[in-house]
């Protein structure tokens, strides 16, 4: 078992930024590729970004290339998402998952663990 945290979550003006981060547990946290997705009051929950094992190249939904850096720090078992000019549409309960793999997916069933979540509200 993988035990996920997320924390960061808040509050923010339009423009602003936030930095998720997700703590992992009970399991070697390099042997699991992260993602981060999100899901707004009645939508499906969506892709927003991946990372594999090496940290070494992210994966970005389009809604929030050039915008958002998903980065991990193996030694602390953690991965980050740095979200930066915020926009109204980025209001989400942001979740971080991990998958047994090298790569990192898009697909959320590729998934073998998930956080509980923490909430981003953005202000217009």
């Amino acid at each position: 078992q993988v035990q996920l945290v997320e924390s960061g979550g808040g509050l923010v003006q339009a423009g602003g930024s936030l930095r998720l981060s997700c703590a992992a547990s009970g399991r070697t946290f390099s042997d699991y590729a992260m993602g981060w997705f999100r899901q707004a009051p009645g939508k499906e929950r969506e892709f927003v970004a991946s990372i594999g094992t090496r940290g070494d190249r992210g994966y970005y939904a389009d809604s929030v290339k050039g915008r958002f850096t998903i980065s991990r720090d193996n030694a602390k078992n953690t991965v980050y998402l740095q979200m930066n000019s915020l926009e109204p549409a980025d209001t989400a309960a942001y979740y971080c998952a991990a998958r047994y793999s090298v790569y990192g997916s898009t697909r959320r069933n590729d998934y073998d663990y998930w956080g509980q979540g923490t909430q981003v509200t953005v202000s217009s």
